[in-house]
């Protein structure tokens, strides 16, 4: 099994933990604790070369929060699809869709992470 944990980033995931936006506080306040069905969510977690916003592991689901300097990044689509690559679902949102429609955000992160569905399978790699 590939080490998805990139120990390089864990001093600057905490940092950001440390320094959270509004928006990421307000999401976070309703994912902690496992405050949404029981599900476990971490926050600013290093995942290979990347650091997720917020990640269910269980699920492996990935939500984003983008401002408005993520409209159209080429960045963010090779990001979203190493996640994919490595079996994760990833789910962006506009941060002003998180301050005005909260509880349409968290229905569509329940609603993918007890849909049934599984998660996408990592590609097997060679040597694995």
């Amino acid at each position: 099994m590939t080490n998805l944990m990139n120990p390089g980033l864990t001093q600057f995931a905490r940092k950001l933990r440390r320094n959270s936006s509004d928006v990421e506080q307000l999401l976070w306040s309703n994912l902690r604790n496992k405050n949404l069905q029981n599900l476990k969510f971490r926050r600013q977690q290093p995942i290979g070369n990347f650091i997720a916003d917020f990640v269910c592991f269980e699920k492996r689901v990935v939500v984003e929060l983008d401002g408005s300097q993520h409209a159209g990044s080429k960045k963010d689509l090779l990001r979203d699809k190493w996640f994919n690559q490595h079996g994760f679902q990833v789910l962006r949102f506009w941060n002003n869709e998180v301050f005005e429609n909260l509880d349409g955000v968290l229905e569509k992160i329940m609603e993918v992470c007890v849909s049934g569905h599984p998660p996408p399978t990592p590609p097997l790699r060679e040597g694995s």
